[in-house]
């Protein structure tokens, strides 16, 4: 597994020829970096007078965060085995017209896991800013730039889960799945965008 590597063995392994793990497995991991961010910025935030009002809210999005950082780590391998998925597909045999069609619904199911897989990580990545931009007022002010960090890592997460969407959507032939699709990554592109801003600059703000 991708995730029990060490970072240094994790880089070689996607600095290498090989196509998979590729730039889904990074967003992914990216996402997860930023949900432990998030988690640390609560650990430092819970316990402290100040934010004594804030105790539960904060413990809850301590919860979360970790369940989010583990389920996208556990992504980091779903979206590379999607990959090889759809090249596995490719080399099935087409020599009759049984295994034509055989084939061609593989590479269908294949590429629409391709798309369904980043298509989750940028929804938690979405969640994970989303926890980041409720801390904004509410958390230790000394952790208040890795606070921008998570939304930032976050947001990278999305964006680039999204890429891995748009270059596998248009190879699946089913059009309302596509449009489904289409739909989703505009609402989720467009609201990482709020959220990340709006993170960006209450941290740019309060760092002066």
């Amino acid at each position: 597994m991708l995730v029990n590597l060490s970072i240094r063995e994790f880089s070689r392994v996607l600095g290498s020829d090989t196509p998979a793990p590729g730039g889904g497995s990074v967003a992914a991991l990216s996402g997860a970096l930023a949900a432990d961010l998030v988690a640390m910025v609560c650990r430092l935030s819970i316990g402290k007078p100040d934010h004594e009002p804030f105790r539960k809210e904060l413990e809850n999005t301590l919860d979360r965060a970790q369940t989010l950082s583990e389920s996208l780590l556990q992504r980091v391998d779903r979206d590379a085995q999607a990959f090889n998925g759809v090249m596995a597909a490719f080399k099935l045999p087409k020599d009759t017209d049984a295994n034509k069609k055989n084939r061609a619904e593989a590479i269908q199911i294949g590429y629409r896991e391709a798309v369904q897989s980043p298509l989750n990580v940028a929804r938690e990545c979405l969640e994970v800013l989303n926890l980041a931009g409720s801390l904004t007022g509410k958390s230790n002010s000394n952790a208040l730039s890795d606070l921008g960090v998570a939304s930032q890592q976050a947001y990278a997460g999305l964006e680039g889960a999204i890429m891995n969407v748009n270059i596998n959507l248009p190879s699946i032939k089913d059009d309302q799945f596509k449009s489904r699709a289409t739909a989703e990554v505009s609402s989720l592109l467009a609201g990482g965008r709020k959220r990340r801003d709006e993170v960006h600059n209450y941290v740019s703000k309060n760092l002066q």
